[in-house]
């Protein structure tokens, strides 16, 4: 037999031999203890009965990330973050709205159009012609309309009239009524 092969043959032996007493002594992957990199020595841990832990699991699944939302490839900062006003900021807020007077009501808004007027030769009372889509109505000097407003004067191109129920008035210019059809 070459040499060669006596030597290959020998080699192979010792192999054998060193995987048996390294299997036998505990010290592969699969013996109590394993070893790191860096020399140190973990415990395996052995759970006979692991129970699933299913409210840690529902406690996992409800959470939600409140940390800043970014773009981890973009180099630009992410936005500060919302300011949240201190109590003393909110109290001063709400002390400046306090000092503030109320804000004017609204215009006074007729649902109708003036569009005429008529004057009684005998006795000069003026009564005003308004309009409401298909609906006309007759008030004179000091009647009410629409059962809201009051016929304050008539004038010869416009009304003044008045709201009953906070006294603010408004002046109506005469328009033309629209063509019906």
């Amino acid at each position: 037999m070459p040499r060669s092969t006596k030597l290959l043959l020998i080699a192979l032996g010792a192999v054998i031999v060193v995987a048996i007493v390294v299997e036998l002594s505990g010290f592969g992957p699969s013996g109590p203890a394993v070893s790191g990199g860096s020399g140190a020595q973990y415990q395996v841990l052995r759970l006979e009965n692991p129970a699933l832990r299913l409210d840690e699991l529902d406690r996992v699944r409800k959470l939600e990330y409140t940390g800043v939302h970014r773009n981890i490839f973009s180099p630009t900062p992410p936005p500060p973050p919302p300011h949240v006003p201190t109590p003393a900021e909110i109290k001063a807020e709400h002390d400046r709205e306090a000092q503030q007077p109320p804000p004017p009501p609204p215009p006074v808004t007729v649902p109708a159009t003036f569009f005429g007027y008529v004057t009684d030769r005998q006795t000069g009372h003026k009564e005003a012609f308004f309009n409401d889509s298909d609906d006309v109505y007759v008030a004179g000097e000091g009647e009410t309309l629409l059962g809201r407003f009051r016929v304050l004067k008539i004038h010869n191109d416009s009304v003044d009239i008045e709201e009953i129920s906070s006294g603010r008035r408004v002046t109506m210019t005469m328009e033309e009524p629209e063509p019906a059809g």
